[in-house]
């Protein structure tokens, strides 16, 4: 999995950051896309990257400030133009179907694909095979959210040698089976407890991307022990009162949400257009308390281990 900044800034475009969006590009799960928040121009930002509309398949907002989702009726429409057919589901507070919908039926833009648009909460957004998706609450100044990508467990790797050897099973569909069943029962009548022919188990990676938020204990349950948290840092901490009066954090917060969440890796975005010569500073704010943790920059890419 892999992180594509496609927009950093916060409030307002600016000349080194554009408005916020981010995707999650999944090429071992066939290539899915999912985008987290849509600001003004994203699909500008998306020609420069390898993220492909088409394959979009989630969108999920975390708050309907306009820096966030001016992009998003542009972009709807434009997965049309570009071979978008396959469904979408769009996910974010109270307001946005009623957003979305506004804005294509006035300018009559017709979609190619169906579209699904759940107005969510707070607890398990969406469950399968793979993952687990949870919501929770922020602290903005509208209702703002966050998420919690939850990449379930995977069986470890088969031991074929040890197969071959202690159960003279040549390879074939069978051999599939190992990881799909906790008991095989074989021709010759022998009952198998598949466990014993897999490695390790393959922990699933957790990833948390935060909305807007001033520090609270409702980003620190969703960033829990996260290989990678994503967290606005619009702020240094001379700003503190002011940051957090409207509902924002400082570099110094977010460190500190992920240093009391045991955060494996803290990437910070959501920069003020004030620091366009100077983000550096935030970033060593931030790593006075908490590393590894890195400034996000538009169009940087960050591989999830």
């Amino acid at each position: 999995m892999e992180f594509v900044f496609l927009g950093t800034g916060a409030g307002v475009p600016a000349k080194q950051r554009n408005v916020s969006s981010i995707a999650l590009i999944m090429p071992e799960y066939k290539g899915d896309i999912w985008l987290f928040d849509c600001g003004e121009a994203t699909q500008h930002q998306i020609l420069h990257t390898k993220v492909k509309l088409s394959r979009v398949q989630k969108i999920f907002i975390t708050h309907l400030h306009g820096d966030h989702i001016f992009g998003l009726p542009g972009l709807l429409g434009s997965r049309s133009f570009q071979g978008g057919i396959g469904p979408l589901e769009v996910y974010g507070p109270k307001g946005i179907a009623e957003f979305i919908e506004r804005n294509l039926a006035i300018s009559e833009t017709h979609l190619t694909y169906p579209i699904k648009i759940q107005e969510i909460d707070e607890g398990i957004i969406y469950e399968d095979d793979t993952f687990r998706v949870v919501c929770g609450r922020l602290e903005h100044v509208i209702p703002s959210l966050g998420y919690r990508i939850e990449e379930k467990d995977k069986p470890g790797e088969l031991l074929v040698d040890k197969i071959k050897e202690q159960l003279n099973l040549t390879p074939g569909p069978i051999y599939k089976k190992f990881k799909e069943h906790e008991w095989l029962h074989l021709q010759d009548g022998r009952e198998v407890r598949t466990a014993d022919y897999l490695g390790p188990t393959k922990r699933g990676r957790i990833i948390t991307v935060l909305g807007d938020t001033r520090p609270c204990i409702g980003a620190i349950r969703l960033a829990e022990q996260a290989d990678v948290l994503v967290h606005e840092s619009t702020f240094l901490k001379d700003k503190a009162e002011g940051a957090n009066a409207f509902g924002h954090s400082t570099a110094e917060q977010a460190a500190l949400t992920a240093k009391n969440a045991y955060v494996k890796t803290l990437l910070l975005t959501h920069i003020s257009s004030r620091y366009q010569e100077s983000a550096d500073a935030l970033l060593s704010e931030a790593r006075e308390l908490f590393q590894p943790c890195y400034l996000a920059h538009d169009l940087w890419s960050y591989d999830i281990d």
